[in-house]
């Protein structure tokens, strides 16, 4: 898996992964430091399937069209990376916010790194506050040290946790 900053172009994934609306994310994305983390994929896997693809033949020996287009559209598709997971975070009164976090719970922890690096950085504790239906978030920010320090805020009718991490 790879992390890297989030771009615009990036939004309507993170929107489908959180369940938000592309232009919610593209505010956070502007307005917040967002990492997203990446499926790692060989270039001979890659290379491999769209090999497969264009050497589909008919029985004359030719290619047809169709799966032409199809292994035109897999060999775009392969500069596209596969984001897996996000995390958006930023900083108020000496404090590190983890504001979004999406991904199966190990890609979420590994994400979690990121805030935790910054605050270590910066000298800064980082909170979290994890809605209690969000079971990968929870078991994430657990397994990364965060300690839960109380009740956060009401989310609709959801009660939350809120989650501390000493980053000194």
């Amino acid at each position: 898996m790879d992390v890297r900053d989030a771009v615009e172009s990036d939004v309507e994934t993170l929107g489908a992964i959180a369940d938000l609306p592309a232009d919610a994310l593209r505010n956070v994305v502007h307005d917040r430091t967002v990492r997203v983390a990446e499926r790692q994929t060989t270039d001979t896997e890659s290379h491999t399937d769209a090999h497969d693809e264009t050497n589909r033949l008919t029985t004359s020996g030719e290619q047809t069209g169709n799966e032409a287009d199809e292994s035109t559209a897999e060999e775009s598709n392969e500069n596209k990376p596969d984001i897996i997971g996000f995390v958006a975070f930023d900083v108020r009164d000496g404090t590190v916010h983890v504001t979004q976090l999406a991904g199966e719970t190990t890609i979420a922890e590994t994400l979690l790194s990121e805030p935790i690096r910054f605050a270590a950085t910066e000298g800064f504790d980082v909170e979290f506050v994890v809605p209690m239906s969000e079971e990968n978030a929870t078991a994430a920010a657990e397994n990364a040290g965060f300690e839960p320090i109380g009740r956060g805020p009401r989310f609709g009718d959801e009660t939350t946790t809120r989650y501390r991490f000493d980053a000194e």
